[in-house]
């Protein structure tokens, strides 16, 4: 864990730092064919930080001949593997050596807290980046069983030039789980940063070139969806398209490739993720830390979130006085105070959209208030059912909706009543509950007596709409960003080798 500076301390680093501003594509930052512009903003406090170009469908057509350019003459796919992972491991320790401004960079364009920034962002990029990296030499290809006649080898091969478009959340990090594998794999790419958090894509980027990831390799073309994104995903010369974002974008991609050339789409998109705790759980104070953390950390904005708690009611009351305790103890404000475990919603619309659920009937338990138009305080509702709408829909903020269930049966049936399937968490301490309920439930990751996402060794994705196509994480997300060739030998007949 980092070492945590002052607040005074990360001020002085915020107002010295040279903010990107311009795409970067084929080796250097470059405006764009318009010359258009847009202002990223401070969530916190409504400053424009700076104005970053503006790109269009003629950018990303410059972008993806530059890299399909890179890509087919092998300056970074024909690269020994060996080679690949050394650059790679450059890149990461350009990263070390740039935490601090990257960490300060991520808070004031996204509104995450500079304590997250620095015990959680930066240091999970590093290490994704650099797992990766040293996975590259360490993947083998494969020889079936064949006939005395013949050789047979599987064999991958990097899959081109690829789209990865970002979710605004976790800007750096999403970065890290997207480029980690398809750099990895060979592959050129095109990264489109979310429009609210384009800088520490742009500064990863010139890092990279740094390393030595060669001209036209990493290339990012910064602008709106309907500018950028519309044209990666309609183009006819990308390969495949890794979106994480919402799941009525995710929609839009599929429709981009039945449109164009049936590109690989990968998606990982939203959740209503259920916290199921059976009246057997042991350690109340230790599960009520494990759902507060899971429901608030990142404000909320985490497509993993424990939103939804289901509590058997035997331990209701118990578990309830013990999560607000500790939701008393994530105080909110500005971002870079790390005192402050609670930030600054991401935008103003973003902003308008939570607080529109704050509006109802419901009986709220803990905060349900807004703070200077940026922040949602730590807010916790008490639900009549699963069908209100706060219970189905995925809100994205510092809000937790808690339901009452009587039995073991009941508490699966509603954790699994949910066009979602991302995340899940059950809390008991009866093993086969526990083995039960983690199978039942209908979830890409499911942890037992904890929050978590699993780590960089297990892979991340979800069921149903919250996405398909390939997994985040692990050895299978280099799966995401190769091809399979079977290459069949045919050695032969044995009675021609004894003629000759």
């Amino acid at each position: 864990m980092a070492d945590l500076l002052t607040h005074q301390e990360y001020q002085a680093i915020a107002k010295s730092i040279d903010l990107p501003n311009c795409a970067f594509i084929d080796g250097g930052f470059r405006k764009s064919a318009s010359g258009n512009t847009f202002a990223t903003v401070n969530p916190a406090t409504g400053e424009n930080l700076t104005e970053i170009t503006a790109c269009n469908g003629a950018d990303v057509d410059h972008a993806v001949l530059k890299a399909r350019e890179a890509f087919e003459d092998g300056r970074w796919s024909h690269l020994p593997p060996a080679d690949r992972k050394d650059v790679l491991i450059r890149l990461c320790k350009l990263i070390t050596r740039n935490a601090r401004e990257l960490a300060v960079l991520e808070s004031l364009d996204s509104g995450k807290t500079i304590y997250d920034c620095e015990t959680v962002d930066v240091p999970e990029t590093i290490l994704c980046l650099k797992w990766h990296a040293e996975a590259i030499d360490k993947i083998y290809d494969q020889m079936p069983p064949a006939s005395d006649h013949h050789v047979a080898m599987i064999v991958r091969e990097p899959v081109g030039v690829v789209g990865l478009v970002l979710p605004w959340n976790f800007p750096l990090l999403m970065l890290a789980w997207k480029i980690g594998p398809a750099l990895a794999a060979g592959c050129s790419v095109i990264v489109k940063p979310a429009e609210e958090t384009s800088l520490t894509a742009l500064r990863i980027a010139e890092l990279a070139m740094e390393a030595g990831i060669p001209r036209g390799v990493f290339n990012v073309v910064t602008g709106t969806g309907p500018d950028v994104g519309e044209p990666l995903g309609k183009h006819m010369d990308v390969d495949t398209v890794s979106f994480t974002g919402s799941t009525e974008t995710g929609r839009r991609f599929l429709r981009y490739a039945a449109d164009s050339n049936l590109k690989e789409i990968i998606l990982e998109m939203g959740g209503k993720n259920p916290c199921v705790v059976l009246d057997d759980a042991e350690d109340l104070d230790l599960v009520a830390a494990h759902i507060v953390n899971g429901a608030f950390w990142n404000m909320g904005e985490n497509c993993s979130a424990s939103s939804r708690l289901i509590i058997q009611d035997g331990i209701k009351d118990g578990l309830i006085e013990r999560i607000l305790a500790h939701a008393r103890e994530w105080p909110v404000g500005d971002p870079l105070d790390p005192e402050n475990r609670i930030g600054a919603l991401v935008s103003k619309e973003h902003f308008d959209k939570v607080c529109s659920y704050l509006d109802g009937e419901q009986k709220v338990l803990l905060g349900g208030k807004a703070r200077d138009g940026v922040y949602v305080e730590p807010t916790i509702v008490e639900l009549s059912g699963n069908n209100d709408k706060m219970a189905r829909e995925e809100i994205f903020g510092p809000v937790l909706s808690v339901l009452t269930v009587k039995s073991f049966d009941e508490a699966i049936a509603m954790a699994n009543d949910t066009e979602y399937g991302l995340a899940a968490s059950i809390f008991t301490a009866n093993g086969k509950r526990a083995l039960r309920g983690a199978r039942a439930l209908r979830a890409g990751t499911v942890t037992v007596n904890c929050f978590g996402e699993g780590d960089i060794t297990t892979p991340f994705g979800g069921y149903k709409q919250s996405g398909f196509g390939g997994r985040d994480n692990s050895l299978h997300a280099h799966d995401q960003y190769t091809q399979l060739k079977t290459i069949w030998i045919d050695l032969g007949d044995r009675q021609d080798e004894a003629v000759d």
